[in-house]
């Protein structure tokens, strides 16, 4: 099977429509579903080529076939991730400062992430796991956690000249 679009997204179904299909999935790492071209097997085993036609990323619950109670949809694999949470705004600054300085892709969510060992906070900022990365915010003494966590978008790095 070759797929050349998305034909949906699970979030965009119904309760009872999900509930009606059944799902083959592809488990997809972060830099997978930023390939528009690649071959892959579903958790049923069946093959399917991915040859996206527009360009965009694949998300996780994104339809890739649907033929009547049969679908095969992308599954997002948990990502390595270092969560970080400042206490004040000056160790946020010194902290995006020095992170942002390596040129290490991050992602911040807001409130409403749930993250596991670190108290409450207004929102935190979640960056690959980088062995450096991880030592600068221990000797900073920056609260941080090391966490396996369903991103749902998936890192870049953005392209820029010094």
């Amino acid at each position: 099977m070759i797929v050349e679009a998305v034909v949906g997204n699970l979030a965009d179904l119904t309760e009872q429509e999900r509930s009606d299909l059944h799902l083959e999935r592809i488990a997809l790492s972060g830099s997978e579903l930023r390939r528009r071209v690649q071959r892959v097997v579903t958790d049923h085993g069946t093959e399917v080529g991915i040859r996206l036609t527009t360009r965009r990323e694949l998300q996780d619950g994104d339809i890739l076939h649907r033929d009547g109670h049969n679908a095969v949809v992308v599954s997002t694999l948990p990502t390595d991730v270092l969560v970080v949470a400042p206490a004040t705004i000056e160790q946020m600054g010194f902290v995006a400062h020095a992170l942002g300085n390596r040129h290490l892709p991050a992602q911040f969510l807001g409130p409403a992430a749930e993250v596991a060992g670190l108290p409450d906070h207004d929102g935190v900022m979640v960056l690959q796991y980088d062995h450096t990365a991880e030592a600068f915010l221990q000797d900073a003494g920056v609260r941080f956690a090391r966490v396996d966590r369903q991103m749902e978008v998936p890192f870049r790095h953005a392209e820029h000249t010094h």
